[in-house]
């Protein structure tokens, strides 16, 4: 007999709602226990730098100061999801000091209950409620960790079936019935969703007594039930400690038992209701009286396990199992669902993780198993994808997958970290899980999972205001315009440091060169002296006058060091005439200027002080005595952090037309090779953006330097800025005759400062927060 709606099915495929039957809006809630580098539940407070426990939407804190919450928007598939997850989580575990997030659903290494802190969140009825859910359930149990998944169709096909269905009820009622359609079908079969994502089977002996006395014992003095993939599911979990049956026939019945659970006393509130599934609203506040106001608009499920085997505690092929059981669920026949058949659920689930998949389904232990349910359950969801997208082999091989571990009880992810636990030990492996978690997000934390198509500088700004509870939103992805948001405030940001604090004419001012000199020299700070040519032949014809070097041609607006040449000795008119056709390239006026001596640094000015400063070395390599300089190159750009397009911390040298003239200049080409040890340099030009190193000397400057800088900064009228400086010798006191300011920079990418090839993070996206939001409540 088939559990699917074939007339449902039917009305869907006739008007081509396939598509977006598949279509959703997809939210991920993850807990995690923070521990120390023993494994001991870390008693300290939720770390400040997240700001207020309440007011970040993304970073909050859970039932315990020890437990951290990270919250995902809703978002339009599951790899978008799982990808900004993944982001919080390194958000998380590069702020954490000698702490670590714990990769189990169940808790570490626990003290006794009076030492476990709970939350404190500056707000007595939160504080009260935590107090009473303490005393009620007790400490330990509210440790457990999961995963909450939140799902809504997508809009437009609700509206289109809506209409094709000639519904009776308004487009509200007819939501509300078909989300409380999906939420009876999956607490009928939610069963199978405990087994597919259960991966919390061994436990601590620290754990709560009765739990412990009940079960067996591992060699390491763990414990575990013999049958049980997830303790978090079974009745030594956290959940009610009595089985209410509140209706799920229609929104006004859910409310009604849910508002006189609450008015007995049964409940402390109705979020203290602790369903596998939850109907909610998009109103935040109340729960009933958002349902009430606005209806049923999203599911929320709250049976997944983190998975120790995965590093954001949950993997994609997880997601979409979820997600097509919900679409599944939609398209089941309804069934009677009354209070008898909600405990008969309930049982299900409990003899399920007692017993285990291979035990009988019905509690007389006659009739089919679980896993013959199972098989069938899946060979219609199979069925059902074959009908609806036939050509979409992901899905049909993830149900093959979850077939087999049906089958093959073994091979489930519960079983393989029972087996990994007996090698080791309960707190030993899950620790070692959890420290080399930590090193895989801070070796590549410089990154936004799921936006690393934006600049870099960009993804750490946005990485700073997660941290910090402001909430963002991409304007444009192509041009880095991103919004961002605190309470009232907004402002608006594009490539990380074009913002509201600088003015359009200070802008102007700091991309013309020659107004830069011009405004810099008014105000008697040192900048070099030069020519400014609109015509190439102009420019030829000073060719004697300048042809023994040294020289900078470049540009008059450019950046990142495009269209620039440097020639320190005598050179020919031919190359010459190249260097001016390069800067033409990019401009209609080209500035020739002299090479002023010394080393060049970049200061980045916020406000009225530099934050970072930086000596930006050229690119080049280093010889070994057997490689050309163009295999050099390409073994150097073999390195994780460097890229193309400003969306990694260093750049990726190239061997272009500028870089060949550099090498001829020195008598060299690029298929010399350089002696063991030989420096060789590929340009003149200091620029990250070309392929040079980022060292950072901030603490070496003095900061007589730094005054000028901000100096610069102010002549021009900018509060955020890359003022580009070069100095004889960092060892002296600036003087009028010992540096140069040689551009300012309106656009200076915040990145090199952050993650510099030598030096410390100076924390840039931090301060362009700061400035921002410095008045916003």
């Amino acid at each position: 007999m088939t559990l699917l709606d074939h007339q449902l099915i039917k009305r869907i495929m006739e008007h081509d709602l396939d598509d977006g039957l598949f279509r959703g809006r997809f939210g991920l809630e993850k807990e995690n226990v923070r521990v120390d580098a023993n494994g001991q539940l870390a008693l300290t407070p939720h770390p400040k730098v997240f700001g207020n426990k309440l007011d970040n939407p993304y970073i909050q804190t859970d039932f315990s100061e020890s437990q951290i919450e990270m919250i995902t928007p809703p978002l339009n598939s599951t790899d978008e999801a799982l990808h900004f997850l993944e982001a919080l989580h390194n958000i998380v575990t590069e702020q954490l000091e000698d702490e670590y997030l714990w990769p189990s659903s169940n808790p570490p290494a626990l003290p006794c209950d009076e030492e476990i802190p709970i939350a404190r969140l500056g707000h007595p009825a939160e504080d009260i409620y935590r107090e009473q859910l303490a005393e009620k359930y007790g400490r330990k149990k509210q440790l457990l960790s999961g995963i909450h998944f939140n799902f809504s169709f997508d809009e437009r096909f609700l509206q289109q079936l809506y209409g094709k269905l000639e519904s009776k009820p308004s487009f509200r009622g007819f939501k509300d019935e078909l989300y409380f359609r999906v939420a009876r079908n999956v607490m009928k079969y939610r069963w199978l969703l405990a087994y597919v994502v259960g991966a919390s089977p061994v436990f601590d002996p620290s754990y709560v007594e009765k739990c412990v006395s009940a079960s067996e014992q591992l060699a390491d003095k763990s414990h575990f039930f013999p049958h049980m993939v997830s303790l978090r599911n079974s009745v030594c979990g956290y959940r009610n400690n009595k089985f209410f049956p509140v209706s799920l026939n229609s929104l006004e019945e859910y409310v009604h038992d849910l508002h006189t659970l609450v008015d007995s006393h049964e409940l402390l509130s109705a979020k203290e209701f602790y369903s596998p599934v939850r109907i909610k609203s998009t109103a935040g506040g109340d729960l009933l009286q958002g349902l009430i106001e606005h209806g049923a608009a999203y599911l929320e499920l709250r049976m997944i396990d983190l998975n120790p085997l995965q590093k954001a505690g949950i993997c994609r092929q997880t997601l979409d199992f979820v997600h097509l059981f919900l679409i599944f669920m939609l398209l089941k026949i309804e069934e009677p669902f009354d209070a008898v058949e909600q405990e008969q659920a309930a049982m299900k689930v409990d003899r399920l993780m007692k017993a285990g998949i291979d035990s009988s389904i019905d509690p007389d232990g006659t009739g089919i198993s679980f896993a013959d349910e199972a098989m069938r359950l899946l060979n219609e969801m199979q069925e059902m994808v074959s009908i609806l997208q036939p050509e979409d082999n992901r899905y049909m091989s993830l149900l093959e997958q979850e077939k087999c571990k049906v089958m093959n009880p073994e091979l489930s992810d519960a079983a393989f970290i029972r087996a990994e636990v007996g090698k080791s030990s309960y707190v030993a492996y899950h620790l070692e899980m959890a420290k080399q978690y930590a090193v895989e997000s801070k070796q590549r934390g410089y990154r936004f999972n799921g936006y690393e198509d934006l600049e870099l500088s960009t993804q750490l700004l946005l990485k700073a205001a997660v941290k910090r509870g402001i909430a963002f939103e991409i304007l444009d992805r192509d041009e880095n315009f991103i919004a961002l948001k605190k309470g009232n405030h907004i402002e608006y940001v594009k490539q990380s440091t074009k913002t509201s604090l600088d003015s359009y004419s200070s802008v102007l001012i700091m991309e013309n060169k020659i107004v830069t000199k011009k405004v810099l020299k008014q105000h008697s700070i040192r900048v070099p002296e030069g020519e400014a040519y609109n015509d190439l032949q102009a420019a030829l014809n000073d060719y004697e006058q300048y042809s023994e070097g040294p020289i900078v041609i470049k540009p008059k607006s450019t950046n990142f060091g495009l269209g620039i040449t440097i020639f320190k000795n005598q050179f020919s008119r031919e190359d010459y005439r190249q260097a001016f056709e390069m800067a033409f390239a990019y401009d209609s006026t080209v500035l020739l200027e002299p090479f002023m001596t010394g080393k060049e640094y970049r200061f980045l000015v916020m406000g009225d002080e530099v934050v970072g400063v930086l000596h930006r070395v050229p690119a080049n390599v280093r010889g070994d005595g057997s490689h050309t300089i163009e295999q050099l190159v390409a073994l150097k750009n073999q390195d994780p952090l460097r890229g193309k397009g400003y969306k990694t911390p260093l750049e990726r040298i190239e061997l272009g037309e500028a870089e060949v003239m550099f090498l001829k200049n020195q008598g060299k080409s690029i298929h010399d090779i350089p002696d063991e040890e030989m420096i060789v340099y590929l340009r003149e030009n200091s620029n990250i953006s070309t392929g040079g190193d980022s060292i950072d000397f901030t603490d070496e400057i003095p900061d007589s330097y730094k005054r000028i800088a901000v100096r610069s900064a102010q002549a021009a009228g900018a509060v955020i800025c890359g003022v580009d400086m070069m100095i004889d010798n960092i060892h002296e006191e600036a003087s009028a005759q010992n540096y140069s300011i040689i551009e300012i920079n309106f656009n200076p990418a915040i990145h090199i400062h952050c993650y510099p090839y030598q030096g410390k993070n100076r924390r840039a996206d931090d301060k362009i927060l700061d400035l921002l939001f410095r008045d916003a409540k």
